[in-house]
């Protein structure tokens, strides 16, 4: 079911084939990721702008992540038929961020079932408005068909998937990127599927949970299983020492210089001049770096 062509990139939705890329890459055995670029949402890449995991077995594939609308979850399956005919049998929503669920609507409609955390399925409730609005400026006619479809499984901690004799291990660990981030661990593959709580290649935002400290430890939890292959939620798929410099020691380091301004009684406005340059290579770094650091500010002062 699954074919051997080695996909480099496919694109997807014909009429806007130039601008929808999505690059399908092999990371290992029935593991694949999607990858979309580094740019805002848009309406040429329907909010998929974003990594997402594919994994296909005998009896169906696993999605992680659905697509951030309708049309742009339609575009990836599109990606997805390049490499199999398998249904998709499960997604799972590893995090708030539209990318993360907002296409459920559409998987919902092809039979499969979603899954996501308590704290995703919560955040998805509580933000839906406010990213429909967002999305209605960036994607324009892009969003049409995007309606809010949420989670059929929720779990608080721990979920134990099996499928088509894998297991797939899902867990919530506290906030990170938003309040309910998981990251899916595939032994048998030796890959971990991390959503958000990964950023490679392009400068990670701090996020809606602006919770920097938990993000610390939520990566520490993952990184604990010493996977040989990431699948991030942004970037290309990855080893753990990539994941580490580009994620957890930026994370470290924002703590870090903004503990030693706090301590020096200096203020939020002084935030943006801390010391990133070792991640200045990184995509999007002019944009987001001062935001980061002054997001890291805010909620360090009241530690």
């Amino acid at each position: 079911m699954i074919r051997s062509l080695i996909v480099a990139a496919v694109f997807v939705a014909p009429a806007m084939a130039s601008a929808q890329a999505l690059a399908v890459h092999p990371v290992t055995e029935g593991v694949w990721a999607i990858v979309g670029e580094t740019e805002q949402r848009s309406e040429a890449n329907l909010a998929n702008n974003a990594t997402f995991g594919l994994v296909v077995t005998d009896d169906g594939a696993v999605l992680m992540d659905p697509g951030g609308s309708h049309k742009g979850a339609g575009a990836l399956h599109d990606a997805i038929r390049t490499v199999t005919d398998q249904p998709v049998i499960y997604v799972v929503n590893t995090g708030g961020q539209d990318h993360r669920w907002l296409g459920n609507g559409y998987w919902h409609a092809q039979g499969a079932t979603v899954i996501a955390s308590e704290a995703a399925d919560a955040d998805h409730h509580a933000r839906v408005s406010q990213q429909l609005s967002a999305l209605a400026q960036f994607l324009g006619d892009g969003l049409d068909g995007t309606d809010p479809s949420h989670a059929d499984v929720t779990f608080e901690t721990d979920y134990m998937l099996d499928l088509g004799g894998l297991s797939f291990k899902i867990m919530h660990r506290g906030p990170a990127h938003t309040p309910g981030d998981s990251f899916v661990w595939l032994e048998q593959r030796d890959v971990m599927f991390t959503g958000d709580i990964v950023y490679v290649d392009r400068l990670l935002g701090t996020g809606p949970a602006r919770n920097v400290k938990s993000w610390i430890l939520v990566f520490q939890a993952m990184a604990a299983f010493n996977p040989t292959h990431i699948v991030p939620g942004h970037g290309h798929a990855t080893d753990l020492a990539t994941a580490r410099r580009d994620t957890y020691d930026y994370l470290v380091n924002l703590r870090s210089q903004i503990g030693a301004l706090i301590e020096e009684g200096r203020d939020i406005m002084d935030a943006p001049a801390i010391d990133q340059s070792a991640w200045a290579h990184l995509e999007q770094f002019d944009s987001l770096a001062g935001r980061n650091a002054q997001a890291t500010y805010e909620q360090m002062e009241w530690e």
